[in-house]
């Protein structure tokens, strides 16, 4: 089973004329088989940086991001994208392509240079648009979509990849709650391997298993829900005061943040 590992990683962004300023610097980090990982922290933190190195966009400066026992750095690009999938907050160029055009291209690592689309192809597209509940936009302009469309689109052309890691950088963001809740209880469904990262604290505790807090580009915490959303560490990352109880209906905690006059 597929197992991510990030191991004393640091990155530094490359600024002409200035030694470059490490932004992420010794973290360890791990997904396990079939574990929902949540990565919070404020702005700035770290958090898109550090997906970065793990889907293998970032070259990291030190350390190891290894998917099982393999080295994704020492692996070529196509190699990570059949394993690999990943869901960004921007939205792609989509050159006046349809839904199921842009679904598609989830397959490409999958095929030979010169492969065009197989029945197969196409039945993980349809399987996919009706996972994320657009079966019937298939053939719309991608362009006109809703920002939320959009996102569940994106969603559908990493599932099409079949991967065995899915990372994801703010998922929830342009949906409103319905599909907030929908995704991420499809996503929790899918048994994969995920790592994604999140500003609402509240539905990172609903559907994580675990959570890794990283700020000023150092993980400070990790651990259950439960254990590492309290009101001190939240005092202390994110500079506002919390009041943290359990969820009235379920297990986790719940978090309310105070406002003061």
């Amino acid at each position: 089973m597929t197992q991510l590992h990030i191991e004393a990683l640091a990155w530094a962004p490359q600024e002409r004329g200035r030694a470059p300023r490490p932004l992420l610097q010794g973290v360890d980090l791990h997904v396990g088989p079939g574990e929902f990982v949540g990565l919070i922290g404020p702005n700035g933190s770290g958090k898109t940086s550090l997906l970065r190195c793990a889907y293998r966009a970032n070259p990291p400066d030190q350390g190891r991001v290894s998917l099982g026992a393999d080295d994704i750095w020492l692996r070529s690009a196509r190699w990570c994208a059949q394993r690999i999938a990943v869901v960004l907050q921007e939205f792609p160029d989509e050159f006046g392509l349809s839904v199921a055009e842009v679904v598609a291209m989830g397959r490409a690592p999958h095929k030979g240079l010169f492969d065009g689309d197989s029945a197969e192809d196409a039945r993980h597209v349809v399987q996919a648009l009706a996972q994320v509940g657009l079966a019937e936009q298939r053939e719309r302009a991608f362009a006109s979509l809703s920002g939320g469309e959009k996102q569940r689109v994106l969603l559908a052309r990493a599932l099409v990849q079949a991967p065995q890691l899915l990372m994801l950088d703010e998922p929830t963001n342009h949906l409103d709650p319905r599909y907030q809740l929908e995704l991420l209880q499809h996503l929790r469904s899918l048994g994969l391997s995920i790592l994604a990262s999140f500003h609402d604290l509240n539905l990172a505790a609903a559907f994580c298993d675990r959570l890794y807090v990283i700020d000023g580009g150092r993980l400070v915490a990790s651990g259950t829900p439960q254990a590492v959303l309290t009101p001190g560490l939240l005092r202390q990352v994110f500079g506002v005061e919390a009041l943290v109880d359990r969820h009235p209906l379920h297990t986790y905690p719940r978090i309310t943040w105070i406002t003061r006059p």
